[in-house]
């Protein structure tokens, strides 16, 4: 019978956060996937547990992924963790994950810490539905792609972003959104700086535009509070008209409605450059 695939929980911060049931279980497996074994092994130190460490990353997964599959069919088990957090959740242990699930080998998920839940239990915007997004694109049409199709999404929003990339990233949030949609903004969580921001876009860009960027960071965004159906595409383009004819470009009024009402922008642009 094939081995069982273990995705364990390590602390985002504090190391007090790891629970009984992951270090027992990281005590019984035959071998450990780490995202970066230089820093698994300080928390198996800090645990005392000596246990065999395989590297599984986002550059690695391709080959190590298989090597690790042969292992669990051959009836190892094995503990899947990363740096900080929830295996498979904006990582490459998706990826592991659904390869034993091509190949019947069984998976455990172990409850424990995630950033993204961490962030939102805290951020004092509702809780009721939102949406995790992770880490936007890299590219920049991309990134901009991406916010305006989530210019209407009425969940509250997770995000990733490390701290060199916070200031562009909140800058083009403010674009997508608008400067008066609120955000929570929190900083080293459960760590000895743990920061958490409470105000609007414009207020985060302008707090940062100051202050230095510092450590991993978990946005969490309000959701839109208007309905795109409430505001046709006529009615938005007479919206950015308005904006045109007190100096705005078409760009940048097609930009701000879009963010204001949820139409998209390039409906909006391209009724205005049709004249429609």
């Amino acid at each position: 019978m094939p081995g069982i695939l273990y995705l364990v929980p390590t602390p985002i911060g504090n190391l007090g956060d790891v629970s009984a049931r992951a270090a027992e279980t990281l005590s019984a497996v035959d071998f450990i996937a780490a995202e970066d074994t230089r820093v698994s092994v300080r928390l198996l130190n800090h645990l005392e547990i000596k246990k065999p460490l395989v590297s599984y990353h986002e550059h690695n997964q391709a080959q190590s992924g298989p090597k690790i599959l042969a292992r669990l069919q051959a009836g190892e088990s094995c503990a899947l963790v990363t740096d900080a957090g929830s295996p498979a959740i904006s990582d490459p242990g998706e990826g592991l994950v659904r390869l034993c699930a091509e190949h019947g080998v069984p998976v455990c998920a172990i409850p424990g810490p995630c950033a993204a839940i961490t962030a939102l239990s805290v951020s004092g915007l509702s809780t009721a539905r939102f949406a995790f997004e992770g880490f936007l694109p890299p590219q920049k049409k991309e990134r901009r792609q991406r916010l305006e199709r989530l210019a209407a999404e009425e969940r509250t929003m997770i995000f990733y972003e490390a701290p060199h990339r916070l200031r562009e990233t909140l800058a083009e949030l403010e674009a997508a959104f608008g400067p008066e949609r609120k955000i929570s903004l929190c900083r080293e969580l459960t760590k000895l700086h743990e920061e958490i921001l409470r105000t609007t876009l414009h207020g985060a860009a302008a707090h940062y535009a100051e202050a230095e960027p510092r450590g991993e960071f978990v946005l969490i965004v309000a959701g839109s509070e208007r309905r795109a159906e409430t505001v046709t595409p006529e009615a938005a383009a007479d919206l950015a008209r308005s904006l045109i004819a007190d100096g705005m470009s078409k760009k940048d009024a097609a930009r701000q409605v879009a963010a204001e009402t949820g139409v998209s922008r390039n409906v909006i642009y391209n009724a205005l450059i049709s004249g429609s």
